[in-house]
């Protein structure tokens, strides 16, 4: 039975738009009916002679749109109506409308451009701007304008810039919109304590919606442990409550389950990621409860991995899990957030192309024949340095020559339906006779939770080989699938240095092998110069090399997920080819000297060190040179420069000194290996800067030293707050009259006891004479009564020898 929807009313539009420009734009709100009647809508008209694809952002909304068509048509999956999945499918001979993840059509695509027998393509859900979805559009695009006119393109979304779509469809075509679900939806923002886990919060909006609100309840999380987490924490709270969690990794019955209302008719709750926000409709959800998380794929260019970030889930994507209570009838959508701050979210998600990994969008472009991927239409062009980026790998790979076109290696790589590493993987385990092994190890990366958890990719596949579940029976098929055709392939790497699964990841990844760094396992640091961290207690860690298939997390260092050991005694033969020799020189801060050593490593990993009898002279000085820069205040003698600034010399200012290091330094340092150089031979170096004239005006403007009338020097400071002050014996000044000067600066004088003691400061020797002088005699005539101590010192000779040797004097 074919349920009335509010997109029927448009129907006869699409037809006209498709049937007249051949394209065209749907936007229609969640419930609308898009994404199920749309297609077979279309099957009658007369340019509709092959097949309709639909592509779907994901396997779950894929197999439950083609389930969901099948029934309204009362027939099973796999007559006329039909899907595809990595994992799962069900097609014949009689399939017209076929459903398909983004991946599965852009292999198509590239495989065929011409797409026989195929009369029209529906693009679903393209708001969330999928790498996969984009790219399929784009090279769906460029078949209709090269090669099929007759192919018919639709792009369908609830929540979309439809004029921007419009513009990149051609022009003339259709923007079509459709009235949504008349159901009155109530958003209830539920903020609460911010500073709560996230799992908390759910937790506790789950637990009120259930007793304020009637029917399922829907709850949106940013991943799999999340929803763990929840579970665990309502489980207690409401015994007999059927609680189903619905995400990529748990079965397709599972799934179904999650989907579907219960069969005794109780009340449910679903925990589930992002994979529930479009597409899907679950029957009897009338309640919404929104994390407003999101769990996002970002690359990192510098690591060359890619890892998972959480995120403020954009408006748009707010709006679709929202869209999700009211369906069926009038629903409830409780928001984990302040309303105020909803405008400040993102409007919609950022695309996946401005963000990912390009490898693979590369080597895709390379096969279908262009290697500029700006030629294509995009909404977004790809990033250049992304784009530069991947094609960096995929030569370092060989899968791209220097011009960009694709070798025969990249050719086999290519044709596998995977990650450009994982098929070189594969390829390289096909070689090596292993490649079942091989395609399996690349599955259990592609696949989370096969096989169990943790970082041991050789235990998981341990436990994947036994387990006979339906998903992991699927995906052993998939990866026997691969090694077949790994093995027509293979001949393009010739013979493997591999001998095992492990080792051929390895060779695909060889910035990914990695080291530990120490004892407990849980600091590593790879071939390409990151460094990783490890769980200590994963059984990874006792190794003493692996290959890291994936890794989370930026900062200092990501966090190994998965990786498989490799033999140390193997490293040498595995990457014969990539190890280097080489002499380094650097500063050795422990022994605070220069050192040179020979060393054999791969990339950044260092396998063996040797001391170098002979490094290049001129390294060595350079590297001292800079050291003493980065050391200036230090090697110079105290207030050298300050003494300099103080004068007005800018000759001898620090920027100067720096930009002159070559030339004042190098004489100094040449046939040196450390900075055990007296400062006043820095000094002097430094001094030679300057011609006669300049130094004659140092010397007279910034003396070195003061000296008293009683004829003793004392050194001049002129780094201090309080520059220039001398620290002189207050006996030394006798019979000084007029105040020192420097230039036109009085000379900070700092009066010191026969002891040494502080005396007094002043800036006004004659003043302090006849003043505060009094106060000092009261005090150090009794300390010192064999100095002398006199009423009117400026009258007095000077001298620092005690009473009787002045008058015996």
């Amino acid at each position: 039975m074919i349920p009335d929807l509010p997109i029927h009313a448009v129907l006869p539009q699409i037809r006209a738009a498709l049937a007249e420009q051949g394209a065209g734009v749907l936007i229609a709100p969640p419930g609308a009916g898009k994404t199920t009647a749309v297609a077979p809508d279309l099957l009658s008209q007369p340019w509709c002679t092959g097949q309709i694809i639909l592509t779907s952002p994901r396997r779950v909304a894929a197999r439950a749109a083609a389930e969901r068509m099948a029934d309204m048509l009362g027939e099973a999956p796999g007559e006329t109506v039909g899907y595809m999945t990595r994992l799962d499918s069900k097609v014949s001979a009689r399939t017209r409308i076929l459903v398909v993840t983004e991946a599965i059509l852009v292999n198509r695509l590239v495989e065929d451009p011409e797409l026989p027998g195929v009369s029209a393509l529906l693009f679903d859900e393209v708001h969330e701007r999928a790498l996969d979805s984009d790219l399929g559009l784009a090279l769906a695009l460029e078949t209709r304008a090269v090669l099929r006119e007759d192919l018919r393109v639709l792009v369908m979304s609830a929540t979309i810039d439809g004029t921007r779509f419009g513009r990149l469809l051609g022009e003339g075509a259709a923007i079509i919109e459709s009235e949504g679900c008349s159901f009155p939806l109530v958003i209830k923002w539920f903020s609460g304590d911010s500073s709560q886990k996230i799992e908390d919060r759910v937790a506790a909006a789950v637990l009120t919606a259930w007793r304020e609100e009637a029917g399922d309840i829907l709850a949106f999380l940013p991943g799999v442990r999340e929803i763990e987490r929840v579970r665990e924490r309502i489980e207690p709270r409401l015994k007999d409550v059927p609680i189903h969690a619905l995400h990529g990794q748990i079965e397709p019955a599972a799934q179904r389950a999650a989907i579907r209302r219960d069969p005794e008719g109780r009340r449910r709750i679903v925990l589930a990621t992002a994979i529930a926000e479009t597409s899907l409709t679950l029957d009897g959800v009338s309640v919404v409860v929104d994390s407003g998380l999101a769990r996002l794929a970002e690359f990192d260019r510098a690591a060359g991995s890619t890892h998972l970030v959480t995120r403020r889930a954009s408006q748009a994507s707010a709006a679709q899990r929202a869209g999700r209570a009211a369906r069926q009838g009038p629903g409830v959508a409780y928001r984990l957030w302040e309303e105020a701050g909803h405008a400040g979210r993102p409007e919609f998600a950022p695309a996946e192309i401005m963000q990912a990994d390009l490898a693979p969008l590369l080597l895709r472009l390379a096969k279908w024949g262009t290697a500029n991927p700006q030629a294509l239409p995009w909404l977004d062009p790809p990033p250049e340095a992304s784009v530069s980026a991947a094609r960096g790998t995929l030569e370092a790979l060989g899968a791209l020559d220097a011009s960009g076109r694709i070798t025969p290696l990249g050719e086999a790589i290519a044709s596998l339906p995977m990650a450009p590493d994982h098929a070189a993987a594969v390829l390289h385990g096909a070689s090596a006779r292993c490649g079942e092994d091989a395609a399996r190890l690349v599955m259990l990366l592609q696949e989370r939770g096969l096989g169990g958890r943790g970082e041991d990719l050789l235990q998981r596949l341990t436990r994947w080989c036994g387990d006979r579940a339906p998903r992991s029976v699927a995906a052993a098929r998939i990866a026997e699938g691969w090694a077949r055709q790994a093995a027509k392939l293979a001949r393009v790497i010739g013979d493997s240095r591999a001998t095992d699964a492990a080792e051929s990841l390895a060779l695909a990844r060889p910035d990914f092998v990695a080291r530990r760094r120490d004892s407990s396992g849980e600091n590593w640091l790879s071939a390409g110069g990151r460094g990783y961290q490890l769980d200590p207690a994963s059984p990874l860690a006792r190794a003493e090399w692996i290959v890291i298939g994936d890794a989370q997390g930026q900062a200092k260092g990501g966090r190994i997920t998965a990786g498989a050991e490799i033999a140390s005694e193997r490293i040498a033969v595995l990457f014969a080819r990539e190890l280097q020799e080489r002499i380094t020189t650097r500063w050795n801060n422990d022994k605070d000297r220069v050192e040179a050593r020979r060393e054999r490593r791969l990339g950044a990993i260092v396998l063996a060190s040797v001391p170098e009898p002979a490094p290049d002279p001129a390294l060595l000085v350079d590297i001292l040179v800079g050291k003493a820069v980065e050391r200036l205040g230090d090697v110079l003698p105290k207030g050298f420069l300050a003494r300099a600034r103080f004068a007005g010399v800018e000759a001898l200012a620090p920027e100067a000194l720096r930009n002159r290091a070559g030339e004042w330094l190098t004489p100094l340092l040449t046939g040196r290996r450390d900075l055990e150089v007296p400062s006043y031979r820095f000094a002097e170096a430094a001094l030679g800067l300057l011609d006669w004239n300049a130094r004659q005006m140092l010397e007279s403007a910034a003396p070195t030293h003061f000296t008293s009338p009683a004829d003793t020097r004392h050194a001049i400071d002129y780094a201090g707050d309080d520059a220039p002050s001398v620290e002189v014996r207050v006996q030394a000044l006798f019979g000084l009259d007029v105040h020192p000067m420097i230039g036109r600066t009085p000379l900070l004088l700092k009066l010191t006891s026969p002891g040494g003691r502080p005396v007094q400061s002043t800036r006004d020797l004659p003043g302090f004479w006849r003043g505060s002088w009094r106060d000092v005699v009261k005090d150090m005539k009794g300390r010192y009564p064999k100095h002398r101590w006199p009423a009117e010192p400026w009258l007095e000779k000077p001298s620092l020898k005690t009473k009787n040797a002045f008058n015996r004097q």
